[in-house]
């Protein structure tokens, strides 16, 4: 594997593996919407200041003016509804389980890509699946599986209802693909007034505790802007991008300690073999078909 690109992954993990501790810790301070609104106009500035960089400012009107509608369409389903509603999970779940319950969204998308992409439904589809949603029970009923006690039905609607949202988000980009950087732009760009009109009605333009900036700005930087912009760098440069995904999943596992250490959030021990089973699920989707 090319190290240049495996730096630059590890580093992306390491950044995403922190966030489930800033989002518990923020949303104790600020709604989700607040925490979001801060989030996206951060990230917003950090692809303006890239787009500038690679001088793509005028590849980035083209887009917009060619098809606003699309554009408006992705920045409705992500980032404004994914992470609305994923957050308003993480503000209603222990951050494990919500972050647990999340990765659920690669294998929506392998569902939704046999209707909108044409692709086959075959048995690796179909056991993935049967992995992930068995772990999504475990984690839902705290391994009270006979019982099936849902603890709050309504924190994992939302955090798998979020996973629709993302994977309709990627499957419309792989529709009609365009370059990574400037998408991300129209798409944050787009939803920041979103966001600013719904802050107006809920009456949350008002005073915000520095903390809660402070922990929004880091989302905004370390979950959303400068690891998206990584972790594309990483994907353009790797010999084996399958490989390079996969360190992904190294990313709960620190993220559990850290909740523990730093949040005072007990690990379930529901959560870890839920969270085993769901990457199972996500990794089987990832395996070849053999000749």
């Amino acid at each position: 594997m090319n190290r240049t690109s495996l730096i630059l992954a590890l580093s992306v993990v390491l950044m995403w593996s922190t966030v489930a501790t800033a989002f518990k810790l923020t949303l104790a301070l600020i709604s989700p919407l607040q925490m979001l609104w801060i989030a996206v106009a951060t990230t917003f500035v950090i692809l303006c200041a890239a787009t500038i960089w690679q001088k793509k400012t005028a590849l980035a009107r083209q887009y917009l003016r060619e098809s606003p509608g699309y554009f408006l369409l992705l920045a409705l389903l992500n980032p404004t509804l994914y992470y609305l509603i994923l957050f308003a999970a993480y503000d209603r779940l222990p951050a494990q389980q919500a972050q647990a319950l999340n990765y659920t969204w690669a294998v929506v998308l392998s569902i939704l890509a046999v209707p909108f992409l044409g692709q086959k439904f075959t048995l690796k589809n179909l056991i993935s699946i049967l992995l992930a949603y068995g772990g999504v029970v475990v984690i839902a009923t705290q391994g009270n599986l006979l019982a099936l006690d849902f603890k709050n039905p309504l924190g994992v609607a939302l955090a798998l209802s979020s996973s629709l949202f993302f994977a309709g988000y990627w499957i419309l980009n792989t529709r009609k693909p365009q370059d990574a950087v400037v998408s991300l732009l129209l798409c944050f760009g787009l939803s920041l007034p979103i966001l600013s009109v719904l802050m107006l009605l809920q009456g949350y333009l008002t005073a915000i505790p520095w903390q809660a900036v402070a922990g929004g700005i880091y989302i905004g930087t370390f979950e959303m802007g400068f690891a998206f912009l990584l972790w594309m760098q990483a994907m353009r440069m790797a010999d084996n991008t399958a490989q390079l995904s996969n360190l992904v999943y190294l990313s709960p596992p620190l993220s559990l300690l850290l909740l523990a250490t730093i949040a005072d959030e007990p690990v379930m021990i529901s959560t870890i073999v839920g969270l085993g089973l769901i990457i199972g699920g996500v990794l089987l989707q990832q395996l070849k078909r053999r000749c």
